[in-house]
């Protein structure tokens, strides 16, 4: 597995390349964001790890940029950067998850290890309405037109499709998509789910991902 660490501290670098290689990953780094930009465009990743402040250009820009064309591969944040703003500033800029600085290096190694858990061990095609949603080729389409979502948006998306006609809870989600079995801030889901929202470009009206105000969310196809 190749992981890519785009961070201009030095001593975190090094912590970091030593920590992932003694697990078994390829590790590259890059010290700022433009050779980081740089690498990804002459080379496929596993994962990124991304500082949020960086010289020549920032981890939201940098995110921002690998998203146009990379829609799946997980990237995380470290930052020192925490308020629920930030927080949702990263979500919607395409980061999968962040971690606090500082952290610890087994709380990330987790973290890493959630990301790169296979979701495709089925291919199948789901359908919703006019959605298609293909597990193979991890494409997604509204009307014959492609939707590109993130890694973890489509993986939320599947899991409302798998379950049509089944309310899915916040936790159950949580705990499914994110395979997070503690205490953890649901409210993350919402963010996902507007965003999908907002891509498959539904319109208030339409009940084909419906929201059950305290509880969580239901796909369901048109009576």
């Amino acid at each position: 597995m190749k992981i890519l660490i785009v961070e201009d501290e030095v001593g975190i670098v090094q912590f970091l390349k030593q920590g992932l290689e003694e697990e078994g990953f390829d590790v590259t780094t890059a010290m700022d964001g433009l050779s980081g930009f740089e690498l990804t465009q002459k080379q496929d990743f596993n994962l990124i790890l991304l500082d949020w402040m960086m010289p020549k250009m920032s981890g939201i820009e940098l995110c921002k940029a690998i998203r146009i064309k990379d829609t799946s591969t997980p990237i995380l944040f470290l930052t020192a950067k925490d308020t629920v703003q930030e927080t949702i500033e990263g979500l919607k800029a395409g980061a999968n998850d962040y971690i606090k600085k500082p952290f610890s290096f087994e709380e990330l190694l987790l973290r890493i290890q959630l990301q790169l858990k296979s979701n495709d061990t089925s291919h199948e095609i789901y359908l919703l309405n006019s959605i298609e949603l293909n597990t193979k080729t991890h494409r997604v389409f509204n009307n014959n037109e492609e939707v590109f979502l993130t890694h973890k948006e489509f993986s939320l998306l599947e899991y409302l499709m798998k379950n049509k006609g089944t309310v899915c809870t916040r936790l159950q989600i949580i705990k499914d998509v994110w395979d997070i079995h503690f205490d953890y801030d649901t409210g993350v889901i919402d963010v996902f789910m507007n965003a999908i929202r907002k891509k498959l470009k539904l319109k208030k009206e339409d009940e084909s991902i419906k929201t059950i105000r305290g509880v969580g969310y239901i796909a369901n196809d048109s009576k």
